[in-house]
């Protein structure tokens, strides 16, 4: 097993914005895009953090995802926008999206921004957690590249397609959802190799369709849908929303962050609700706290507290931030090894969890 070494999130995040801007990337989309990852740290989901910065900076130095983002209007009026990404970083192309999707829905009390030709974002949750400071309900979909095959199938055809939706509980808090459609994220699958650890049952089956516990040949292999021909259908339909209606690409026709070969033509469609258009604020609130309540109220005696979606990441957030991330020897070591590659050094680079 892999040694976990603590590092601080401030240090983490000055480490990956210095490599990103090595790249060639804006300083303010480079901390973006470096706080994005840090941040899923931070919420315990390791799998979508700073373990990608290194096929990031593959992608930026292969030319298939470029450094500067630019984010075009291209079709749509009044509440409704398609918004050309140019094989932008997709963290960039994300938040244009929600700042769009926001800004329309504040004036027509929907806003719903369509995305093509776009990248891995990360966490969809760090984009939908834009719109509940804003008085919205966020919704994001998104399309990636193949990782299960359909229902009754066989090969690589669909991908896990995450989407997210985030609600404002009070002035601080919010619930969050944000889930991909395969029993587990790839990421997962490369952290536990990472961690060299096996990975549970029934999350993938190796190249030869068998079930396997092996990280290294379950990455080989393909992942299981959640929840059988469910998940399949769900995926299926994101891709609809994600890739299809945005005129991106979609199917065996988006290429994901492991790899360097390809454009992403990643799609997106991010949906705002201002939630002024639908009835009183006050009133959404006191509805909000009561559904809340109502979940605590299920707790078991003795057991833990009953957590309504998002509460977990929350305060594992607080946790972290206070007491530093247990990372992996190896995440570190590879971030170690792209910054030297890059020239990158001084504080948070050269040191980074070597202490």
């Amino acid at each position: 097993m892999s040694t976990a070494v603590q590092v601080s999130a401030d240090e983490l995040r000055d480490a990956a914005t210095r490599i990103f801007t090595a790249c060639g990337v804006p300083p303010d989309d480079a901390w973006l895009v470096a706080d994005s990852l840090v941040q899923a740290d931070l919420w315990g989901h390791q799998s979508h953090g700073v373990l990608r910065v290194g096929w990031y900076v593959d992608r930026l130095r292969a030319g298939v995802m470029n450094a500067e983002t630019t984010c075009e209007i291209v079709a749509g009026s009044g509440a409704v926008a398609t918004l050309d990404g140019h094989d932008g970083i997709g963290q960039v192309v994300a938040a244009h999206a929600a700042e769009e999707a926001i800004g329309r829905a504040k004036r027509h009390g929907v806003g719903v921004v369509a995305v093509r030709n776009s990248n891995h974002f990360g966490t969809a949750a760090y984009f939908t957690r834009m719109a509940p400071p804003r008085g919205c309900v966020g919704v994001l979909t998104t399309n990636s590249s193949p990782a299960m095959a359909p229902w009754g199938g066989r090969g690589k055809l669909v991908g896990s397609n995450p989407w997210s939706i985030a609600a404002p509980v009070d002035a601080d808090r919010q619930m969050v959802l944000d889930i991909a459609n395969t029993g587990v994220a790839r990421g997962k699958i490369y952290l536990a190799r990472n961690h060299g650890t096996e990975i549970p049952d029934g999350w993938a089956v190796d190249a030869a369709g068998l079930p396997t516990r092996d990280p290294e040949e379950a990455l080989l292999g393909t992942v299981l849908p959640m929840a059988g021909h469910k998940g399949y259908g769900i995926s299926v339909m994101m891709d609809v929303l994600s890739g299809v209606l945005s005129g991106s690409g979609f199917g065996s026709g988006v290429h994901g962050p492991y790899q360097s070969e390809h454009r992403g033509r990643s799609g997106h469609l991010y949906l705002a609700l201002d939630i002024a258009a639908f009835g009183p604020v006050q009133e959404f609130g006191d509805r909000m706290a009561a559904l809340v309540a109502e979940l605590k109220s299920g707790s078991r005696e003795g057991a833990e507290e009953v957590r309504y979606p998002g509460e977990i990441e929350d305060l594992a957030a607080a946790r972290n931030a206070r007491d530093g991330l247990l990372l992996p020897e190896r995440t570190l070591a590879d971030l170690r090894k792209v910054a030297a590659s890059l020239g990158v050094d001084g504080l948070g680079v050269d040191g980074l969890g070597e202490r």
